[in-house]
């Protein structure tokens, strides 16, 4: 046996020996950098001091220069009739190799020309180079089908996720069940939203469903090009985040609590608004539940019986328009129209036309950033206890729901004692930070408005905007959650003048 092996070894040493410096040449276009058949064929009419072309079934020139050759025979050769051919014609020496081609019905042709006549040397380089090229298309195939593959599953999460934001939870169960089977088999998740850099997204998306075992719905955010959001059903899921996120550096979480997946829309404003305050944690991370929330100060039974008493316009309409426009103004108070469109996989114009609708209903003005923020307040809390009829005895004390307006919840004492804590954090700058951002909330959040009044340059009211965020722990100059809890600390207090929600007063 001992010697068997020995002579394997001595006749695999004399091949290697003997193999000639174009074979090299050769293999060296099956490394990682090469790879490349156009490489190849060019290769093989330089070796060979001549023309090589390689050509499908319909004649089409995959590499190369065109070499003319009779159709017919041409013909043969890729319906498989010959495998190869040599011949000499007007004075040129011809090799025909037939190639395979995958996923095609007909196969190829490596077709080389030149003025010499073939010798064994140049015969096999054609012969080889054939079955390196036919190699290359294979490979090159199965990593387009790989990539093909790949952004089909991609459309698919996002999908899924876009019919989780309109609360059409049937449609994204049918749709997760081919791929993802049981995935979304729950009646809860918690959503988070993951930001690194956007040249490290797709590796930290695979390292999202690496750690939660495949069984979270990971999405690549279509409005932010550096998040990743996560739909986690099962309840570990959080903690092998956090653990991900501590091993990547630039790397931030933001987790919401846990909801139906009928408020996914919720969720992920909350896990967003969490990502803001997860950018000043030292371990990068923060859940929406880890922070005092006004709401969550104000009587519940009076707020819940407010909130169906501004959004019963809303009650009019069919279920499933209702939970479109719900959803859409829910995303459209967090984000852009811009962005609102990509996360719901609409229109802009679709987008606005839906909040146009929604503040007609509602007979308000989004234009105004009190406004928005009672109607963000309402939306909330209303998808706390769920959607259902409200009847007029739905008030604090068992009364009408009509004794409850909106400045009856800023007057509890828990609610004014966490807004002057908050707002009370502002004065350890020396700056007027406090005064600015009542000044820029009050004319819409537009800086040239609120520097004409206050008579300083618009970079100043933004700055000194950008500098109470690490202060407030709030992102404020994008609107959304963050934004609409200081607004409500200022009319807690008294520093802004209560909102017009027409049918609400």
């Amino acid at each position: 046996m001992d010697g068997r092996e020995d002579e394997a070894v001595r006749a695999s040493a004399r091949y290697a020996g003997a193999r000639p410096a174009w074979a090299e040449e050769l293999l060296a276009q099956l490394r990682p950098a090469g790879r490349d058949v156009r490489r190849v064929v060019a290769w093989l009419a330089g070796a060979v001091n001549g023309t090589a072309c390689l050509r499908d079934g319909t004649g089409t020139v995959l590499a190369g220069q065109p070499v003319p050759v009779d159709e017919a025979l041409l013909a043969d050769v890729t319906d498989g009739r010959i495998a190869s051919a040599a011949l000499e014609d007007g004075g040129r020496h011809l090799r025909l190799v037939r190639v395979t081609l995958a996923h095609q019905r007909s196969a190829g042709v490596l077709a080389v020309a030149r003025a010499a006549p073939f010798d064994r040397r140049t015969a096999d380089m054609v012969t080889h180079t054939a079955a390196v090229a036919e190699l290359l298309l294979r490979a090159h195939e199965t990593a387009a089908a790989g990539r093909r593959l790949e952004q089909a599953t991609t459309a698919l999460r996002l999908a899924v996720l876009q019919l989780l934001m309109v609360e059409d939870i049937v449609a994204a169960r049918r749709v997760a069940a081919g791929l993802w089977p049981g995935l979304l088999d729950t009646d809860s998740a918690c959503v988070y939203v993951v930001e690194t850099h956007r040249g490290e997204r797709g590796r930290l998306a695979a390292d999202c469903l690496d750690a939660t075992d495949g069984r979270a719905l990971v999405v690549l955010c279509p409005a932010v090009d550096e998040h990743v959001i996560v739909v986690a059903p099962a309840e570990d899921s959080g903690r092998a985040l956090r653990s991900l996120v501590g091993r990547r550096p630039r790397t931030f979480l933001g987790g919401s609590t846990r909801h139906g997946l009928a408020r996914t829309a919720t969720a992920y404003g909350q896990a967003v608004s969490a990502l803001a305050v997860a950018r000043f944690r030292p371990d990068g991370t923060a859940v929406y539940a880890e922070r005092t929330h006004p709401e969550r100060l104000m009587d519940q039974r009076a707020l819940h019986a407010w909130s169906a008493r501004l959004l019963r316009p809303l009650d009019t309409l069919p279920h499933h328009t209702r939970a479109e426009l719900v959803a859409t103004t829910r995303l459209g108070l967090e984000f852009t129209a811009v962005n609102t469109a990509k996360i719901m996989g609409v229109s802009r114009n679709t987008v606005r036309a839906r909040m146009e609708r929604a503040e007609r209903l509602l007979g308000t003005d989004f234009s105004d950033l009190t406004v928005r923020a009672a109607v963000h307040l309402a939306l909330n809390a209303q998808a706390v206890v769920g959607h259902g009829p409200a009847g007029e005895d739905d008030g604090p004390d068992g009364g009408p729901s009509g004794a409850v307006g909106f400045g009856d919840l800023l007057m509890g004492a828990a609610l004014r004692t966490w807004a002057t804590e908050l707002l009370g954090r502002l004065a350890a700058d020396a700056r007027d930070l406090r005064g600015t951002l009542r000044t820029w909330i009050s004319v819409g959040g537009n800086a040239e408005r609120a520097a004409q009044l206050l008579g300083v340059h618009a970079q100043t009211v933004r700055e000194h905007v950008r500098g109470a965020e690490p202060v407030l722990e709030r992102q404020l100059l994008a609107a959304g959650s963050d934004l609409y809890e200081v607004v409500l600390a200022h009319l807690a207090v008294g520093d802004l003048d209560h909102p017009a929600l027409g049918r609400d007063e």
